[in-house]
């Protein structure tokens, strides 16, 4: 399919593209082989992450004293 470059250097994706990707909003692009990839990005909260680290961390029963031990140790090495 042919794109156009605007004079804003924008490029709008055909809706023969675009609707293989419903709920994205954002694409990583890069430069390969000459080529321009663009690739899916999926936005996630950073709150959710922690969430998730969190509920990780009380599932192995790693306390808050494991950790300060561990950032002890690591600092001596």
């Amino acid at each position: 399919m042919l794109v156009k470059k605007t004079s804003k250097n924008q490029i709008t994706l055909p809706k023969e593209i675009i609707k293989n990707f419903p709920q994205i909003e954002y694409f990583e692009a890069k430069v390969e082989d000459g080529k321009i990839i663009l690739t899916p990005v999926k936005i996630v909260s950073a709150n959710i992450t922690l969430e998730k680290i969190r509920e990780k961390i009380k599932s192995l029963g790693i306390t808050e004293e494991d950790v300060k031990e561990a950032v002890k140790w690591a600092r001596k090495n």
